[in-house]
């Protein structure tokens, strides 16, 4: 097996563009979420979402512009340039050396919201020739692996929250079992159009006020949109080519509740922790921040801190938890590679970033997290949680470079 180590991140969120952004605003408590409107919905109750800016938006369809795309495309491509270029990879480094793993929940959003409404709502039959190959759930992995002609192994995992952590985990392995040297792993999700944003109100589980998981008046999460990848190569890889070392990967999890598609189950998460620590070789107690799933559902938490009780058992107070989805949202499919990278930034900080709007503490799961403002940490191993609808639960675990 070989050793993985992080050599390039790049990021597209609600923050800003790039992983820098979204490192600065998850350590500093400043939340990219804005208001949002859709005119075709005559009824909406959540008016607040974590999308990009206009300015960002701009700079990103004036930097990937191709009508084949849809932004679920771009928002990969950003975030893979940003990677490639700070992990200072050459034509020589990919073909065959490198693979792709590009998760999406969703795909190609806007295509199929926007076809909709044309084809059935305004009865048009003139729709965009390009639909399919931009609404595809693999276009993101495609688009990337042509952008640097990487003719490595080239997945997409649709596993819904857990999209970019699953992704990123079998990058992982495709690096660890030497079947390339280096892979761009991450996800990507462009879904705050109207359709969608409809059918996650009638879930019932967005809130229309503010984000704030595990606290007491918690009532819903926000959605998000964005993309995060980064470059992972073998150490020998790295090596060989000089290259700056960010941090290791060093354990990977995953497995299904195989019980209920929107209500999590604690033991299955308990168990995915505990295969990436012991992919880490790793103890609880070496961990000292996890970056939670923390959606701010009444249930997620709930379940989720039992799990995290299970695992760390006594010493989960010695351990910072927090969730920086209020900052970025919820960033479905992109969300895992986000929080990874938040969690990286955090290692290279040593500060945890906060759960901001936190208020109080709720009886029921009894867990203060890192409230409102960043917490100092002494540690060289963080961990990031995925656990999405469907029972599909990832975690990751990284750690400092020696």
């Amino acid at each position: 097996m070989h050793r993985v180590v992080v050599t390039g991140m790049g990021a597209v969120s609600a923050c800003g563009l790039g992983a820098k952004a979204l490192i600065e605003a998850t350590q500093s408590g400043n939340s990219g979420v804005k208001s949002i409107s859709f005119e075709d919905l005559d009824v909406q109750r959540v008016k607040t979402a974590g999308r990009l800016s206009e300015a960002d938006l701009a700079t990103v369809e004036d930097a990937t512009a191709n009508r084949m795309r849809d932004p679920v495309a771009n928002y990969a491509l950003m975030a893979a340039r940003e990677a490639v270029a700070q992990a200072g990879l050459g034509e020589a480094d990919f073909g065959d050396a490198c693979g792709v793993s590009i998760g999406s929940g969703f795909g190609g959003a806007q295509t199929l919201n926007r076809n909709y409404v044309k084809f059935a709502v305004e009865g048009s039959m003139r729709l965009d020739p390009m639909s399919v190959p931009k609404i595809m759930n693999n276009a993101a992995a495609s688009w990337v692996s042509m952008e640097f002609g990487a003719t490595g192994p080239a997945l997409c995992l649709a596993t819904a929250c857990s999209s970019a952590s699953q992704s990123i985990g079998m990058g992982w392995q495709m690096v660890a079992l030497g079947q390339v040297d280096r892979c761009l792993a991450g996800g990507s999700e462009a879904c705050l159009e109207s359709g969608v944003f409809r059918v996650w109100e009638l879930l019932r589980v967005m809130t229309a006020d503010l984000n704030r998981p595990f606290s007491k008046d918690r009532n819903g999460m926000i959605l998000g949109e964005g993309a995060g990848v980064l470059v992972l190569e073998s150490l020998e890889s790295a090596q060989a080519r000089g290259a700056e070392i960010v941090c290791e990967l060093v354990g990977y999890g995953s497995n299904s509740d195989a019980a209920d598609l929107l209500r999590p189950d604690p033991k299955r998460a308990v168990s995915c922790m505990r295969q990436a620590l012991k992919a880490a070789n790793l103890e609880p107690q070496d961990v000292g921040y996890v970056n939670a799933h923390g959606t701010g559902t009444v249930a997620n938490d709930v379940n989720e801190v039992a799990a995290l009780r299970e695992v760390f058992g006594e010493d989960l107070g010695a351990v910072k938890v927090s969730s920086t989805k209020p900052i970025h949202g919820h960033a479905l499919g992109a969300a895992g590679a986000l929080e990874l990278i938040a969690s990286i930034g955090a290692l290279q900080a040593q500060h945890a970033p906060p759960t901001i709007n936190f208020s109080e503490v709720d009886p029921k799961i009894g867990l203060e997290p890192v409230a409102n403002r960043r917490q100092k940490i002494e540690t060289s191993a963080v961990m990031s949680n995925s656990l999405a609808f469907g029972g599909i639960n990832a975690t990751l675990i990284a750690k400092a470079h020696a």
